[in-house]
C-alpha cells in the first residue's frame, strides 16, 4: 500500500469522475464550458473542483512539454542505506527540477525524474549535482527518456472513463503543431506559476511575469499550441481503486521494443510506458487493485508478450512528490518539522 491515499474518506461519484476527466482533456477549460458539457451549473462544477482539491489532492499542473519544452528527462535510481533514504528523498522533492519522487523496493531505493535543459553542456553534472556528496548512497543509475508511449500529456485510463465520445470531442483541444515557440528565459516566471497552479488566472500570470494580462494570455496560448507546455493532473489514485503500484524495468529485444511498448501502452493497468537508455530499455508503471492483481498482470498479460528478456518489479511504497508539487502528506510533515538532507 502506498501513501498515495486520500486524506479523508472521499468517495467519487459520477460527477466527480466527469470533472476529473474533463480537466484531463483541458486543464484550463472554464468551469462554464465544463458545466455545459456535463449539463450542470457552473457553480456545481466549481464546488466539485474545490472539494476535489481539498479532499482528493486534485491539482492541475502546467509543465514543459519534453523536448519541445527545452528539457530532457532523466530517470534516476538511488540505492541508499535505510537511514539515509527518507532525508534524501525529501531533499529531492524540494528541488524544482524533479518530479515523481518515490520510495521503492523496501524503502532502500529512491526513484525520481530530473528535468535537465536539453542543450546543457554538462547535463550529467546538472542532474546529479549534490547527490554524490550525500552520505548513505550505495548506488546511482541514470536513464535518459528516449520516447514516451504513455504518460505526460496522455494519462492512465482509469481516470478517463467518465465522458462519452461526444462529450470528449467538445472538450478536447487540437493536437499541438509540429513546430512553434519553445519556452525561453523570459517564460520562466510563467512556468513557475503554472507548475504550482495550472489554473492560475491571466491576472495572476501577469503579476508574476510583469506582462499585461493580454500578453500573458497570448504567450500561454502560443506555448500550448506548439506543445511546449501541457497540463497534467495530480489526483489520489486510491480513489480509483488503486492499492498497489509498481515500477517495471524491462529489457526488451531492440527489434521488438516498439511492438512491445505499443502493446503495453494499451493495457488498462499502465500509467507510464517509456523507452530509456541503460541496461533495461523499457520502463513502465503499473497501477493495480492489489498484489494479486499485479501478480496476475505480470504472469498473464506481460508473460504472453515475446521479446521481454528480463523484468524487475519495484513496488512503490510512498510518493513524496507527483508531477509538479509535493504530496499533501509530505507538505504537512515538512511544514510541521523541517528536515535537512
Amino acid at each position: 500500500m502506498t501513501s498515495d491515499q486520500p486524506r479523508k474518506t472521499t468517495a467519487l461519484d459520477d460527477l466527480d469522475r466527469a470533472v476529473i476527466h474533463a480537466l484531463h482533456l483541458d486543464g484550463r477549460a472554464p468551469f462554464s464550458r465544463i458545466a455545459e458539457v456535463l449539463e450542470v451549473s457552473t457553480q456545481t462544477v466549481a464546488r466539485r473542483y474545490r472539494r476535489l482539491r481539498a479532499e482528493a489532492g486534485l491539482r492541475v499542473v502546467g509543465l514543459p512539454g519534453g523536448v519541445r519544452g527545452g528539457l530532457t528527462q532523466w530517470m534516476i535510481r538511488l540505492t541508499c542505506a535505510p537511514s539515509a533514504t527518507r532525508p534524501l528523498a525529501q531533499s529531492l522533492a524540494r528541488r524544482p527540477d524533479t518530479s515523481w519522487v518515490k520510495l521503492t523496493s523496501g524503502g532502500t531505493e529512491i526513484f525520481t525524474i530530473v528535468h535537465a535543459p536539453a542543450d546543457a553542456a554538462d547535463a550529467h553534472a546538472m542532474l546529479l549535482h549534490d547527490i554524490p556528496r550525500k552520505t548513505g548512497i550505495t548506488g546511482v543509475s541514470a536513464h535518459c527518456l528516449l520516447h514516451t508511449y504513455l504518460g505526460g500529456p496522455t494519462a492512465w485510463r482509469g481516470i478517463l472513463q467518465a465522458l462519452d465520445e461526444g462529450q470528449q470531442a467538445l472538450l478536447r483541444r487540437p493536437r499541438p503543431a509540429e513546430d512553434g515557440d519553445a519556452p525561453g528565459p523570459a517564460d520562466q516566471a510563467l512556468l513557475d506559476v503554472l507548475r504550482r497552479d495550472g489554473r492560475a488566472t491571466h491576472a495572476e500570470l501577469a503579476a508574476a511575469t510583469g506582462w499585461s494580462p493580454a500578453t500573458a494570455a497570448r504567450r500561454l496560448a502560443a506555448l500550448r499550441a506548439s506543445g511546449a507546455v501541457f497540463f497534467d493532473l495530480d489526483v489520489e489514485s486510491a480513489l480509483f481503486g488503486v492499492a498497489t503500484q509498481a515500477l517495471l524495468w524491462m529489457s526488451v529485444a531492440p527489434a521488438r521494443l516498439d511492438e512491445v511498448a505499443t502493446t503495453i501502452a494499451r493495457h488498462h493497468e499502465m500509467a507510464v510506458v517509456a523507452a530509456t537508455t541503460g541496461p533495461t530499455n523499457l520502463l513502465a508503471e503499473a497501477l493495480c487493485s492489489g498484489p494479486a492483481d499485479l501478480h496476475h498482470y505480470l504472469t498473464h498479460r506481460l508473460a504472453a508478450l515475446e521479446g521481454i528478456h528480463t523484468l524487475e518489479t519495484a513496488p512503490v511504497l510512498r510518493i513524496l512528490k507527483r508531477t509538479g508539487t509535493v504530496t499533501p502528506e509530505f507538505r504537512a510533515r515538512t511544514t510541521a518539522q523541517p528536515t535537512r538532507a
